[in-house]
């Protein structure tokens, strides 16, 4: 997936000004997906150029002019091709995993702070996914959305995905911080040598 796609998607749900756009991005595709408030820019500059957006300059009445994206023909037509597309799962690179193996010729208690702060993040983005899904999906949890509410339908599977995702996370970080704390009773024995 590029940022162009992202952007594509995040213009169709609501056309937006390059600085709202960002701001949005913040609160809802930025959460899978990462992107400066400068790389969004240069990209809808690109999309407006390749045709797959247009923008037209709305005057401000107490702030300055602004200019107004809106996905086009081209770019809806560039998000087709796109959606058609097959990609393969992504792989997971994570620092903190090559850390816990790094631990087997370590102290392994020395992540046992890295630990506790991931635990922390991770908890963290959950509950800001708790809010949202008590804020915008109230009372659909356990209801199946008619084919009018498409597109919240599969914004509520998307927001469940990172639910679940974060959910992993933080048995998975339990789970470690129990077998790190262990190793505090039963110390490794080192070779002689």
């Amino acid at each position: 997936m590029s940022l162009d796609h992202a952007l594509l998607v995040s213009l169709l749900e609501k056309p937006s000004s390059g600085y709202e756009l960002a701001r949005r991005f913040d609160r809802s595709i930025g959460y899978f997906w990462h992107a400066t408030h400068q790389q969004i820019y240069k990209v809808l500059a690109r999309m407006e150029e390749a045709g797959w957006v247009a923008a037209r300059v709305e005057a401000g009445e107490s702030a300055p002019d602004r200019k107004l994206f809106s996905v086009s023909a081209g770019g809806r037509a560039e998000l087709g091709r796109w959606l058609a597309e097959r990609s393969d799962p992504e792989g997971v690179r994570d620092a903190l995993m090559v850390k816990l193996r790094a631990a087997a010729f370590d102290d392994p208690l020395r992540l046992l702070p890295e630990l506790e702060h991931h635990r922390a993040a991770h908890a963290n983005r959950l509950t800001a996914y708790r809010v949202i899904e008590s804020r915008d999906f109230a009372g659909l949890q356990d209801t199946a959305f008619g084919v009018r509410d498409r597109q919240r339908a599969l914004q509520y599977q998307v927001l469940k995905s990172g639910i679940r995702f974060e959910q992993g996370w933080l048995e998975w970080c339990e789970e470690t911080i129990k077998l790190l704390r262990s190793f505090e009773q039963d110390p490794p024995r080192r070779e002689k040598t």
